[in-house]
Formats: structure tokens, sequence, C-alpha cells
């Protein structure tokens, strides 16, 4: 038997935590070292990498070009957080927080940095007046899951994800715990998918595009390798609207980008031109 932990009166950071992430995990903030920060042709540049995080912006921006909003089109450059990219000087300077997606809107003068995945979402729907409602009801409505999405996604993430699928050691308590409130929030979907087409009403919304990433990931099998442990396919309504948002082109489009593992055609370590996208799902093995 282990020896017990007992917490130090207070707190010091003199041992490694282990796991995947513990090379750059760190108590405290700031640059790390001085990079700057490649800069594109596009109006829109954006500094991310392929995670659920990473994959709402640049669904988003497809599914903005695809309607013809040709001040969408971006340039994304890969930041690399296992190499601890995001401690720059030049990424802590567009996002303090130092994590990924970070987006610089170099239309405007000055050029404005947005940071948080849910407020570039916002940030870039009310910009150009796509995926977010224009009547009162119903933007409170894709509001209200858009903000639900950044609470619940550590969760997933950071609590289930992190000691299922990451931890350097699998334990009961913080895999039972995190797994019963994964499961509480997929039957929440799923109840709401019950009455509704989409997330927050009868339209594809920025909550889509927020929720899809992390969690229709998930029921369809391509997170953490848990489908089977956490019974997703008796989440029949969630099921139909992950199959649903995944079959949209621009989704199949913003998905791959700045993504470095996995098959050769759902990989694009960096986009600057459509045509690079296209290229790439053109790899995809034919059925």
């Amino acid at each position: 038997m282990k020896n017990k932990y007992i917490p130090e009166k207070v707190w010091q950071n003199n041992a490694q935590t282990g796991g995947t992430w513990a090379s750059i995990n760190r108590p405290i903030a700031g640059a790390t070292h001085d990079k700057v920060l490649p800069i594109g042709s596009h109006p829109l540049q954006l500094y991310s990498m392929g995670t659920p995080n990473g994959q709402k912006v640049t669904i988003l921006l497809e599914e903005l070009l695809a309607l013809g909003v040709e001040e969408a089109e971006y340039d994304a450059h890969l930041i690399q957080i296992g190499q601890g990219d995001q401690f720059s000087s030049g990424f802590v300077t567009v996002n303090p927080n130092s994590k990924i997606p970070a987006l610089v809107d170099c239309s405007t003068e000055p050029a404005i940095n947005v940071f948080e995945s849910g407020a570039i979402l916002l940030y870039l729907a009310e910009k150009h007046a796509l995926f977010i409602p224009k009547n009162s009801a119903e933007r409170v409505q894709v509001l209200n899951w858009l903000f639900w999405l950044q609470g619940a996604a550590p969760y997933l993430g950071g609590g289930f994800g992190h000691f299922y699928a990451y931890a350097p050691e699998k334990f009961e308590y913080p895999i039972n715990r995190f797994t019963m409130e994964i499961k509480r929030q997929l039957d929440l979907l799923d109840k709401q998918l019950s009455t509704n087409t989409f997330i927050a009403g009868n339209e594809y919304s920025i909550a889509d595009i927020a929720i899809w990433p992390w969690y229709g990931n998930l029921v369809l099998g391509k997170l953490y390798d848990a489908a089977e442990f956490l019974d997703v396919q008796s989440y029949s309504n969630l099921q139909r609207w992950a199959k649903q948002i995944a079959s949209r082109t621009a989704v199949q489009r913003g998905r791959i980008v700045n993504r470095t593992w996995g098959d050769a055609w759902e990989m694009l370590a960096e986009r600057h031109q459509a045509s690079e996208i296209t290229d790439i799902l053109n790899l995809t093995p034919k059925k």
C-alpha cells in the first residue's frame, strides 16, 4: 500500500506530477522565451492547434467562408502546446493566459487581439452577423449554451480526459467522479436535442460549433478512446446531432486545420489558403 498523501501546509512546486502534459505545467504566468509570431497575408491571423478548442474557431471560419464572407479569410499558424509555444513572448502578447486558440484581427486599426475560444466565436459571429440570432430571445438561448460549454468542457477535458487518458496512474475516485459528471452532461445534451434540431433551437449556431468538437467527437468515438466506457450509443439524440454536424463540409474542413496527428487526410499543420484543405481532404480513402 502506498503512503497516504498529506498536503503540505503551504504548497510547493517541488515535484513533477507526471502525465502527458507535466513538462509544461507551472504555477506562474508570462513568457518563458522571446519569439515573434508569424504574420500571414489574410485579415485574420489564428494561432492555434487542432484540439477541440482549436477546432471551434477553424470550423466557424470555414462556415463563414462557405457563405462567401471574404473577410473571414485566415492564416492558421500552428502552436505546439506540448513544446511550450504558447509561452513565447509573441503569443503571450496576444493571449496573456497562454492558451490556444488566439486570434488577431488585422482588418482594424489597431489590430484586435481576441482570446478564449468562446470569445472568438462570439466576436466573429457578431462581426459578420451570422450563426447568432438577431431575435433577442433566440440569441439568449445560443449564449446560454455557448457559456454552458465554456464551463462544462473543463470537466470533460481537464477532469475526465486527464484522469482517464493522461494521468500517470488510474485512480478510481477521480475517474468515477468525473465520469458521473460527463454522463450527466451527455444526458443533458441528449434531452435538449430530443426536442430541438440543434443545441439552442432549430437553427445551426455558434452553440453547435462550440459544443460539437468536444461532445460530438466524444460520442462519435474520436475523443479519449472512451466511447464504450461511457456507453455513448445510448444517447440517440446526441448521436443524431453529432453525425448531422459532422456531415457539414465546413466542419470536415475546419476539424483538420492545425492538426498534427491521425491519418494523412485529417492533418494540416498550417493553413494559408483554402486549396490546402481541399488537397488534404482529397486524400480521404474512397469507400
